[in-house]
């Protein structure tokens, strides 16, 4: 699975640590995600489009 995440944090000039506390994650788990070492749960996908605005789909994609 791929991912957008990076893509969409530059546009917004967001850093890892600012988006992991908005979900309430840790810095470590959103690179792990953005590096697709680790696939989020369905409600941290969820979360994470709602805080850019999009939809999952955008975001994250089947290789």
């Amino acid at each position: 699975m791929k991912n957008e995440i990076r893509v969409y944090r530059a546009k917004q000039r967001i850093t890892q640590d600012e988006l992991a506390e908005k979900l309430g994650v840790s810095r470590q788990t959103l690179s792990a995600i953005e590096n697709n070492k680790y696939f989020p749960s369905l409600e941290l996908a969820l979360k994470i489009a709602k805080v850019f605005q999009c939809t999952v789909d955008e975001l994250f994609s089947l290789d």
